[in-house]
């Protein structure tokens, strides 16, 4: 039978036994009065700035919905035609995190936030949240694991030139991502076995009901542990290193031409030259930037949450902390789009053709 989690659970989380019986003890534990009205006039206000977020997500989800569909749906197509003026081992990368985000966007925006936001409770007699699950995962692993790919692609290309000309081709680009999505796929199978099949609206880290036996497993446990740690927690570390190691190769490289520049009468292909590394590391950077920035807080509240479940309770965190992890990681799959359109005027050239065609074919009809 799926485990109903009581009104509180339900939007606070699960709280251990024994705090439970602190709370409901407090003259045994020596907790003073004023300290328990406090803590209770804590959770109010906790629970008052989740009931805003809660409605902020009823308008938020959809729009965002609506945007990022149409959104990474251009961007594939623009990149796909190849005028950018990226090289096809780049171009190769960017749509296939494109692909991915929008998986991402399907499968997680508009199947599993958007039910549960507007509580479409059609969703509970379809028994697949297991194998949703699975996709869900699976995808958001290819969204992220594209992004580390990518950075260390852009660090091959810049720092390791006797590597570059066999790796960073289009062929090895095709290579890395079968690669990550088979790998992705199997690494998630786990979720169809720790899952019920029905879909649960408490919106918690899982959003599937599970069996008390997976509850209180700390086998169980450590897997979900090892998962969150796996994504995003090595990818944060690894493209922080491969970041760092290419602005440190940069700037050394920088100094250097600058010192050659300086004694020598080609000081305008330096520049060039110059000019083009910088877009290609502004480009890289502001990637992973934004990739990093909108993924913390959702990190941070899924390792803790699990950390938690295990025994390990010494630090509280608002459940609205969760629900905006969960907003500003799906803002992250619909922001690619505007990034290569700040930083690259090509491709905002081919995106002001892609919005015009429609438009201009219904005018020359009507002319017609």
């Amino acid at each position: 039978m799926p485990v109903h989690l009581s009104f509180v659970e339900k939007f606070f989380g699960k709280i251990p036994f024994d705090h439970k019986a602190r709370a409901s003890t407090p003259a045994l534990t020596g907790i003073s009065g004023s300290n328990e009205r406090r803590r209770m006039y804590l959770r109010i206000n906790e629970f008052t700035i989740l009931g805003f977020v809660f409605e902020i997500q009823k308008i938020y989800y959809p729009l965002l919905a609506v945007v990022g569909v149409p959104a990474n749906s251009m961007t594939i197509v623009i990149l796909s035609r190849g005028k950018c003026g990226l090289s096809k081992c780049v171009t190769c990368y960017l749509v296939a995190m494109a692909a991915a985000d929008l998986l991402v966007v399907i499968t997680d925006l508009i199947l599993r936030q958007i039910p549960i936001a507007h509580r479409l409770y059609f969703m509970l007699g379809i028994p697949v949240c297991n194998i949703h699950a699975v996709f869900l995962y699976a995808a958001t692993d290819c969204s992220v694991w594209f992004t580390v790919t990518f950075t260390f692609d852009r660090f091959v290309a810049v720092c390791c030139q006797k590597l570059k000309t066999k790796y960073c081709t289009e062929n090895t680009a095709a290579l890395v991502h079968g690669t990550v999505t088979v790998l992705s796929c199997l690494k998630n199978i786990f979720w169809y076995f720790i899952y019920l099949p029905w879909y649960s609206f408490t919106n918690a880290p899982w959003f599937c009901y599970v069996s008390v036996l997976v509850m209180v497993s700390h086998l169980w446990a450590t897997l979900e542990l090892l998962h969150s740690i796996l994504t995003p927690c090595i990818p944060f570390v690894l493209i922080l290193l491969f970041n760092a190691l290419t602005i440190r190769y940069i700037l050394v490289a920088s100094r250097a031409r600058r010192r050659l520049r300086d004694h020598s009468s080609e000081g305008n292909l330096s520049d060039i030259e110059m000019e083009r590394r910088r877009k290609s590391i502004i480009l890289l950077l502001i990637i992973s930037g934004n990739f990093i920035l909108l993924w913390a807080v959702f990190m941070l509240f899924s390792i803790w949450n699990r950390l938690r479940y295990l025994g390990y309770d010494t630090l509280h965190l608002p459940s609205y902390i969760k629900e905006i992890g969960f907003m500003l990681q799906l803002l992250s799959c619909c922001t690619n789009t505007c990034i290569y359109a700040v930083t690259q005027k090509k491709f905002r050239e081919q995106l002001k053709n892609v919005v015009k065609c429609p438009f201009l074919r219904i005018v020359k009809f009507i002319k017609w």
